[in-house]
């Protein structure tokens, strides 16, 4: 797909964010992006390269969420064999290959439920297609979490690596911990508004429990479809709609950052941008037991792991707010791991995987 500097999804995030890690490294990059026509030019310089004589080290990927031949705006396969032919390239001329396998959904019974037999029918054999092709030629296929292995068919689990999302936080943009002196106590949630989202049981929460306020940043459209499900909104809960560096001004001011979501089947393994994001700023985290994050959450200490219940929730904010100096040890054990998590560190693994 096209890369998009403005991006606001994690899909269109994420190839941004490596591309960038990849030539803060030194890594000097050839890049095959776009749509077809686009991807054909690029392909046959890079061919041509080869034949002159250059060498590359790998070549790093990143899938799109819908199946590779059908991303045309019109979604038609115009060249179902345009991007498996750069791939054999590479075998041919011993170069490794990886490539990030963004999401599983197509695996699930509820994928195209608003799309005709036909069309649905095509899309998921469209992603087959892409994991043939992934099996005959990849060295690599990195997924958010290795949990997500097991949905994957066809390409080897020895190929397969974990290669979570990251954060571009640097130290200097960090806050000194200090202790919530206010009234209140702020939490903050940054995402979509969706199935796989369903975060009703905060929302009793915060109509029950007095000196907490909430904030939600979300996309406005996936607002308007969900609203009527979390009426009424109480006064402690303000619903936004930011970007970029109005989102970051709003999330700083915040003591907690949420991923308080009813746990299901996708978030057992779902690895999110936000839970990253939140790392890079060094904010503790409410996450949510049966879920991967809430593990993660749990073993890295960087907040709470807590059955999906308004009671649990009830407590913990309670305590922390007859004990506010239990953030700082938190935020100051975040600092700390932060580094470990940008997305300079996900290029890092990846050159180390791949480059001979």
């Amino acid at each position: 797909m096209p890369l998009d500097e403005q991006a606001k999804s994690a899909s269109g995030i994420r190839p941004v964010r490596m591309l960038e890690a990849f030539r803060q490294l030194g890594c000097e990059v050839d890049l095959v992006a776009g749509y077809t026509r686009e991807r054909t030019q690029q392909i046959r310089r890079i061919k041509k390269a080869i034949r002159y004589g250059v060498k590359y080290a790998f070549i790093y990927s990143e899938s799109s969420t819908m199946p590779t031949i059908l991303t045309e705006k019109h979604h038609l396969p115009v060249n179902p064999f345009l991007d498996v032919s750069l791939f054999r390239l590479c075998q041919k001329h011993n170069i490794p290959s990886g490539l990030f396998y963004r999401d599983i959904y197509w695996r699930f019974e509820n994928y195209g439920s608003k799309l005709s037999f036909l069309k649905r029918s095509f899309s998921i054999a469209a992603y087959w297609y892409d994991l043939f092709y992934y099996q005959k030629y990849l060295d690599k296929l990195y997924l958010p979490s290795l949990e997500m292995s097991a949905y994957v068919p066809l390409v080897k689990k020895e190929r397969h690596e974990a290669l979570p999302p990251g954060h571009s936080i640097s130290p200097s943009q960090l806050q000194d911990s200090t202790a919530n002196t206010s009234s209140k106590l702020n939490i903050f949630y940054v995402g979509g508004m969706s199935e796989h989202y369903q975060m009703h049981k905060l929302f009793e929460v915060l109509r029950e429990l007095k000196g907490v306020q909430l904030t939600v940043c979300t996309r406005e459209a996936e607002w308007a479809s969900v609203q009527h499900e979390y009426l009424p909104i109480p006064n402690n809960i303000e619903i936004v709609h930011l970007n970029g560096t109005e989102m970051e001004e709003r999330l700083r001011l915040a003591d907690i950052l949420s991923l308080f979501v009813r746990p299901s089947e996708y978030w057992a393994f779902a690895s999110p941008v936000k839970l990253y994001e939140y790392i890079g700023h060094a904010k503790p985290i409410i996450a949510t037991q049966g879920s991967l994050a809430g593990s993660f959450v749990e073993k890295n200490r960087l907040g709470w792991n807590l059955p999906y219940s308004t009671e649990a929730l009830i407590k913990l904010l309670t305590n922390i707010r007859e004990n506010p100096e239990a953030l700082i040890k938190i935020t100051d054990h975040m600092k700390g791991l932060a580094e470990q998590h940008t997305w300079q560190a996900r290029a890092k693994k990846v050159i180390e995987d791949l480059a001979q």
